[in-house]
């Protein structure tokens, strides 16, 4: 399988996923679970501004944060749609992508100034994972406050959406 449709596949779960966890949170109250709420919203916040960060990266282009997270902790509304337009911009960037282009080496600038280089497909590979990783952290807020977390499983994606024969 090329690495273009495996990262695909990926970035296609990750939405998913992504849709499903903030449908969650938008239930839970915040009159008892307030702080639960808020630190699962700052966590979410820092995924999405990993994911800005990177997709700067990917275009050689400034990302301008000196953080991993913003000050200010932003409504889930707004963050919601902020991440939902992140994961279709990452989609349209992936489906323009040739198969070559994803061992291109590319030089950036972390966040605390030291420089880094990192193939497109692995800055790619680091998006989908790091923000697997922190959604089940949302997850396991959700379990301690009685709340079932969604199914983030790449089965559980494979099996409920339609798939290609190619």
């Amino acid at each position: 399988m090329q690495t273009k449709k495996l990262l695909l596949t990926l970035f296609e779960y990750k939405a998913w996923a992504n849709q499903d966890l903030f449908r969650l949170l938008a239930t839970v109250t915040t009159d008892t679970h307030a702080r639960e709420v808020h630190d699962a919203i700052r966590i979410l916040n820092h995924i999405h501004v990993v994911d800005q960060i990177f997709a700067a990266n990917l275009q050689s282009l400034p990302h301008g944060f000196t953080a991993l997270n913003t000050p200010d902790t932003p409504a889930l509304d707004d963050l919601h749609q902020r991440v939902s337009k992140t994961d279709q911009w990452l989609l349209d960037y992936l489906g323009k992508q040739p198969e070559a282009s994803f061992a291109e080496e590319i030089h950036f600038t972390f966040v605390d100034g030291k420089p880094g280089n990192m193939s497109r497909g692995e800055m790619l590979l680091h998006v989908a994972t790091h923000g697997n990783y922190h959604r089940g952290a949302v997850g396991r807020i959700l379990s301690q406050i009685d709340v079932d977390p969604p199914w983030d499983l790449m089965t559980v994606y494979l099996h409920q959406t339609p798939r290609s024969a190619t």
